[in-house]
């Protein structure tokens, strides 16, 4: 890579990083798919430049990721990597023509957030009525998972500063490090007392880790990955069989508040969604699970299973 295409990237992370405020990771996987595409056409006919390349070059690539049976979510986040990147250069006046602009992926048909209903979260949420450490730790992280909508990541960045008891409230540090507030009920502030004031400390043992609220059993702040294990083992060991993710915690608490009738905007707030569009996802869930419950409960819908018994 010449000195010339090096500025326009660093450029290019200096502007994700100082004007936009994405996260490090974020960043992270921006330079990742740019450098991809340069090595695939470093070794697939030469790379003259970023300014260089054509559209028959990204469409040459995209063909490439879907012969590599790349889920088509990577394609559409690579495609995304390149489509900021030009647009940048071509806003900054670097490139006359954007050779993305004319290029659409379609993307497949999107599947509805999974979510749980709620005798399934009461089924784990009892599973861990326990006095061991680990225990009282699953349940004031579960619970704080339910009532809150945080992602892991923030869960498990969560440090006890950020916790107000008084109000019931979290500032949260969230992507593209933006703060927002988000609320726990009762139950999970009583979940979380108990964890901090008998269990924390137990698994703390001679560990540094004093700000971090989740430990593990070293007395090291529990990781993403950590989280999504111990999840696995819990709604599992609960009854509630498949995989599972953190997400779906997420997705649980936002088709709950529009289920019990929250506003769209509110909860754009409370999850930390730059767009209302993002937010919007949950709307389909809800009217599905209004047409499952009204298939099941009104009364005519009921004659007719009746009779074809």
């Amino acid at each position: 890579m010449t000195k010339e295409d090096k500025d326009k990237l660093t450029l290019f992370i200096s502007y994700l990083t100082n004007e936009r405020q994405y996260s490090d990771k974020t960043i992270i996987f921006y330079q990742k798919d740019l450098l991809e595409a340069k090595t695939f056409w470093q070794e697939n006919g030469g790379f003259n430049g970023w300014t260089k390349v054509q559209t028959r070059d990204v469409e040459v690539y995209l063909q490439h990721l879907a012969e590599k049976k790349l889920a088509r979510t990577s394609q559409m986040r690579k495609m995304s990597s390149l489509r900021s990147f030009y647009r940048f250069l071509v806003k900054r006046k670097l490139i006359k023509i954007d050779p993305v602009q004319t290029i659409t992926l379609r993307s497949e048909e999107h599947r509805l957030p999974q979510f749980f209903y709620a005798p399934e979260i009461k089924q784990v949420l009892a599973s861990l009525r326990g006095n061991t450490p680990l225990m009282k730790r699953n349940l004031a992280l579960f619970e704080l998972f339910y009532t809150t909508g945080m992602r892991v990541s923030e869960v498990s960045g969560l440090k006890l500063n950020q916790i107000n008891f008084d109000m019931n409230s979290i500032l949260v540090h969230g992507k593209g490090k933006k703060d927002r507030y988000v609320f726990f009920d009762e139950q999970t502030k009583e979940a979380i007392s108990e964890y901090l004031d008998t269990a924390r400390s137990k698994l703390l043992k001679n560990s540094e880790e004093k700000d971090y609220v989740f430990l593990n059993n070293q007395g090291q702040a529990l990781t993403d990955r950590g989280i999504e294990y111990i999840m696995q083992r819990v709604f599992n060991k609960a009854g509630i069989g498949g995989k599972v993710h953190p997400h779906e915690l997420r997705h649980t608490f936002a088709t709950a508040m529009l289920n019990n009738g929250a506003d769209l905007r509110t909860v754009q707030e409370l999850l930390g969604h730059t767009n209302i569009s993002t937010t919007q996802i949950y709307t389909h869930v809800t009217t599905a699970y209004l047409k499952d419950e009204y298939q099941k409960f009104f009364p005519r819908n009921k004659e007719k299973d009746e009779n074809k018994k």
